[in-house]
């Protein structure tokens, strides 16, 4: 492995949980959200030494199959680089299985330990690089985005088979996330397991609307928050793989609360400018914890992915908070 002078023996990444789709923002829309995991990595003379800390201490593996190493590994194969000796140690804090992008959090920390641990590593794997792979890895560019970028994210991918790709987007300064995360965990496989083929028109119609009024609605008008999160695509069909979850968002929101599912479930985002008390909000088999929605997303050694200047995969809609 190459190391160079520049690089430091031990680096240490931190990145934040994520909530996609939105409601109606379905496999494009994500939502960074303060609750982060770190990595603290350094190269060894041989072997693998991974320890794991907090959430999923009991369960997540310490050998080769961990998923922030299988990440790192794809990294350092895209550079032409050997496979190091290495220590890791895992601190985590986001749930898993619940919808906050625990997966994609654990690719981008291991694509971006095996890039700053790299000689030259962000010049051999760039911005729009690490983008990629995580992308191809996680499966879903919404997912991996507000990781990386932080903010309200919009990414897409051209069905022709181009690069994914990823704008940020403004959002109101009087929004406030709340994450009511369940106890129970959900695969994503599972809940889009039941997912149609096909959905009628005026469905689709309808999600297109409510899509770009929650754009609006993220920068502009908090007010617009409930009708902008109607959702015609994915909830109601997951509805019978998480009724726990279908129950608790049908009494928010008939309650006036902008209450979505977080990515594919089974946790609820509800999106604010005054926050509730939890009273009001939580069920049993829930938890309520407002979250902040930062601005930048992944961070290397405290330094923001994409800074200073490198923001070749990211295009940024207006100013974000």
């Amino acid at each position: 492995m190459s190391l160079g002078a520049a690089h430091p023996a031990e680096v240490r990444i931190r990145v934040p949980a994520s909530s996609a789709n939105l409601g109606p923002g379905y496999d494009s829309f994500g939502l960074a959200l303060g609750r982060y995991d770190e990595v603290i990595a350094e190269p060894a003379e041989s072997g693998l030494d991974i320890v794991v800390e907090g959430v999923g201490a009991a369960q997540v593996p310490t050998d080769e199959s961990h998923l922030v190493y299988q990440a790192a590994c794809r990294a350092w194969q895209a550079m032409g680089e050997p496979v190091p000796g290495l220590r890791m140690r895992c601190v985590n804090s986001i749930p898993h299985g619940s919808g906050q992008g625990s997966s994609a959090a654990a690719i981008v920390a291991g694509i971006l330990m095996a890039r700053a641990l790299t000689a030259d590593g962000a010049a051999r794997l760039d911005d729009a690089a690490v983008f990629a792979l995580a992308t191809e890895m996680e499966g879903h560019p919404d997912n991996v985005a507000p990781v990386l970028f932080g903010g309200f994210t919009i990414a897409w991918m051209s069905r022709s088979g181009g690069a994914a790709r990823a704008v940020r987007s403004p959002v109101h300064p009087d929004i406030r996330a709340v994450v009511l995360t369940a106890d129970a965990a959900c695969a994503t496989a599972t809940a889009r397991a039941v997912l149609p083929a096909q959905v009628p028109h005026a469905d689709a119609a309808s999600n297109s609307a409510r899509a770009a009024l929650l754009v609006h609605a993220m920068a502009h008008d908090p007010a617009l928050l409930l009708e902008a999160t109607e959702d015609w695509l994915h909830q109601r069909y997951r509805e019978g793989v998480m009724p726990q979850t279908a129950a608790l968002l049908d009494r928010l929101r008939r309650s006036g609360f902008a209450a979505v599912l977080s990515g594919a479930g089974p946790s609820v985002l509800l999106l604010c400018t005054d926050v509730p008390t939890w009273s009001t909000i939580e069920q049993p088999g829930f938890h309520a914890d407002e979250v902040a929605i930062p601005v930048d997303g992944a961070t290397v050694d405290g330094v923001p992915f994409g800074a200073p200047g490198s923001r070749s995969m990211l295009r940024t809609a207006g100013p974000h908070r």
